[in-house]
């Protein structure tokens, strides 16, 4: 590029990419107006991305919030079409994507494998949509004139704190499980992963997902877990990455109002799996009497 902004071989000036948070839908700055530098491993920069505030978290909260009755009721069947669609987008968009991940470090091959497998870990659990509520559902034996029955139910509102080792990938597999079981989600991605994440909004934002189902946010965890940690309106928190201390006030915070807590390792070998669904749904047994 040269000095004065324009292309040499075009004439034409560069498009700058501008990388905002999905929060409810629309593409929004942080409310604060501040901003974070991402650079390449080897300290060439790469852009700024936003930094979101306790405003924009407590923002997506009221989107996610708002979303999940909705989201909630919709039919599992449905639920299994729409995930489908967001990987089928994925899937169209998987050079940009992989061209994302080999500016913030990632060989070509790298990049490749990476996007494929977090496709692949899409459809895997769109899958699982319509069929988890039968493998961990059940008919309860009673010895008295009652039919007994467990089921899953979503628990609401689920913040997540994604990794960084493996921008996309961590970020799909925190996400999926979440959303197919009938939960709005939350995210939070930091450092070079924040720009990854923006390029899989803009992904989310055109495929059938309804608004403030997935709300994607990006700052500093030192700023917002604590804040995730302790806010009333979220039923569970799923965090991956960060260090002990870290983890123990989240411990307590989320004690104090009753909140799940869950570690998700950076180190999973087997991401699909059904139970990572059950980590954020809960189990309701009905009693009813025979014969009414």
């Amino acid at each position: 590029m040269s000095k004065n902004g324009l292309n040499g071989k075009s004439g034409r000036l560069d498009v700058r990419k501008t990388y905002k948070m999905l929060i409810g839908g629309a593409f929004v700055r942080s409310e604060s107006g501040r901003a974070l530098d991402v650079e390449a491993p080897g300290g060439k920069w790469l852009g700024h991305v936003c930094r979101a505030s306790r405003k924009d978290f407590r923002n997506a909260v009221v989107a996610a919030r708002k979303a999940a009755a909705g989201w909630a009721s919709t039919t599992a069947y449905l639920k299994g079409q729409i995930l489908y669609r967001a990987a089928e987008m994925m899937e169209g968009r998987s050079s940009s994507l992989c061209e994302v991940l080999q500016s913030v470090g990632h060989s070509s091959a790298a990049a490749k494998s990476e996007v494929s497998q977090s496709i692949d870990l899409l459809v895997y659990y769109a899958g699982w949509a319509d069929k988890y509520l039968q493998i961990f559902g059940s008919v309860n034996p009673v010895s008295s004139p009652y039919f007994n029955f467990s089921v899953t139910e979503p628990m609401g509102v689920v913040a997540y704190v994604a990794g960084e080792k493996r921008p996309l990938f961590d970020l799909v597999s925190g996400i999926a499980p979440i959303v197919v079981g009938g939960n709005s989600v939350i995210t939070l991605s930091t450092g070079r992963s924040a720009v990854a994440a923006m390029e899989l909004g803009e992904v989310l934002a055109t495929s059938d997902i309804p608004h403030g189902v997935i709300n994607l946010l990006c700052g500093l965890r030192e700023e917002l877990v604590g804040q995730m940690s302790s806010h009333m309106d979220v039923n569970a928190l799923v965090v991956q990455g960060g260090d002990e201390k870290e983890h123990a006030a989240s411990r307590e915070a989320c004690a104090l109002n009753l909140k799940r807590y869950f570690l998700k390792s950076q180190e999973s070998k087997c991401d699909e799996d059904p139970y990572r669904i059950m980590d954020t749904v809960e189990i309701k047994t009905t009693w009813h009497p025979v014969g009414g």
